[in-house]
């Protein structure tokens, strides 16, 4: 089971009684506010949750001086989050 961005809308909806458009509305306002976090090299912490952050790192071409940047992802689980997924498990 996957949980997509239709599903995500309507399942905030029947929780929290708010429109699928309104729902809609923040989830996307969300993912480009996280966005331009990422991009400008900040970090996303949620308390309980998980911290994303973006690293960079450098890769050198067979020895020449060109030398390409790559931004990862990098995404910690809180120890909330693991405890409960262990406990599912």
């Amino acid at each position: 089971m996957s949980l997509n961005k239709q599903k995500m809308v309507r399942e905030i909806g029947r929780r929290t009684r708010l429109s699928n458009r309104d729902v809609q509305q923040v989830i996307e306002t969300l993912v480009e506010v996280w966005t331009d976090e990422l991009v400008n090299g900040g970090r996303i912490e949620i308390e309980h949750f998980a911290v994303i952050d973006t690293k960079i790192r450098e890769r050198h071409l067979n020895d020449s001086l060109y030398t390409e940047r790559f931004r990862v992802t990098l995404i910690r689980a809180s120890k909330a989050l693991r405890e409960r997924l262990n406990q599912k498990g």
